[in-house]
């Protein structure tokens, strides 16, 4: 309520991405001030539920909702954000040296469609920032995923040298890595979501991943790959045959959307990667093809839409063992995290299952 009446009508006056430095300022303070986290958590937190909690690559989950990447994306307000009934939350994109991203303005909202367009173009500080504020982070409250991207002038050829850069500057930190090659704005990337050029960006980040695990010893770190919901259904094949062979964890699915289908705001012609509502149903057809070509062996974690319990659901009985959201975090507040969960579980009773493990593909079964 406080959201929708005060803080939104607010931050939506704002510029978008003014609006967002502020959100990230205030998240970031939060750490600082005595009691700030703790009152965070008393509003908004959500209560552990063990029809909820899941233990995937060794790693427990203390609920299946996520925060996706692009909100935090240097590691800034991870003990924020973590306060807020997140199940776990992904940091970045980070690539190996800081970038400005691509030229303001890059961030636009589609109020009536309850969507946002954004091209920003991986804008961060870099590794060695990310590092230092993952060090800050001595208690973890939810796990952190890292997600990994190559620099803009960095030739697809080269590619490889980033995400392992990454990786080396940032292993102690995250407690799983995520692969991004479908971001829609730098250029050419998408392209490295499939053929050889796949398969050797697999196998250098596996090589790195064993090399550091080597290195520090203790469990191996999962690694996951974030992919794109505009593939072909031959693109995606290809793709997620490349994965299961290369030994990848799990999958993202999706990034945004170069699609503007069904959209009714002006700003639906501004280029960039479209996210929320209009998502929902094409990044879930996602969900269900990859359940469908891996036989439900390898673990999805479901992005692209979510605003409601149901939709969430839908993408779990799709196939996706967890879920991220971002846009709907921008339109409904954080209450929309303990929404959701609550949710869920009413839905698992009305279905009669008694943990969350056992509806995920459940339409396929």
């Amino acid at each position: 309520m406080l959201y929708q009446k005060i803080v939104k009508p607010v931050f939506f006056k704002m510029d978008p991405e003014k609006a967002h430095h502020v959100t990230m300022d205030g998240m970031r303070m939060a750490n600082k001030i005595p009691g700030a986290l703790s009152i965070l958590n008393a509003l908004y937190g959500v209560p552990e539920k063990e029809e909820l909690s899941q233990r995937l690559w060794n790693i427990k989950f203390s609920n299946p909702v996520g925060l996706a990447a692009g909100l935090d994306k240097n590691a800034i307000a991870v003990q924020g954000f973590s306060s807020i009934g997140f199940g776990f939350m992904e940091v970045g994109t980070v690539t190996p040296k800081a970038q400005p991203g691509n030229e303001q303005p890059r961030l636009f909202r589609l109020p009536q469609d309850e969507a946002l367009i954004n091209r920003m173009g991986f804008n961060n500080e870099g590794a060695d920032s990310m590092a230092h504020h993952l060090q800050k982070v001595y208690t973890k409250k939810v796990p952190i995923a890292v997600n990994i991207g190559k620099n803009k002038i960095t030739p697809n050829e080269d590619a490889v040298r980033d995400y392992q850069a990454c990786i080396k500057r940032l292993y102690t930190y995250g407690d799983f890595f995520v692969v991004n090659i479908s971001s829609p704005n730098t250029p050419n990337l998408r392209e490295l979501q499939h053929g050889d050029e796949l398969n050797q960006l697999l196998q250098a980040v596996m090589d790195e991943m064993k090399a550091q695990h080597e290195k520090y010893g203790k469990d191996s770190k999962p690694v996951l790959v974030k992919i794109a919901p505009d593939l072909s259904d031959q693109e995606l094949e290809m793709t997620i045959k490349s994965i299961v062979n290369h030994h990848i964890s799990g999958v993202i699915a999706t990034n945004t959307t170069v699609s503007r289908e069904g959209l009714s705001h002006p700003h639906a012609k501004e280029t960039g990667g479209l996210s929320g509502k209009n998502l929902l149903h094409p990044s879930t057809e996602i969900i269900r093809k990859i359940y469908k070509i891996s036989e439900g062996k390898i673990p999805i974690i479901g992005s692209g839409g979510i605003f409601t319990a149901e939709d969430a659901y839908e993408k779990i009985r799709a196939g996706a063992s967890l879920v991220e959201i971002y846009t709907s975090l921008i339109y409904k507040g954080p209450s929309v995290v303990r929404e959701i969960n609550a949710g869920l579980l009413n839905l698992l009773k009305r279905d009669g299952y008694k943990h969350i493990s056992e509806a995920v593909g459940a339409e396929h079964k």
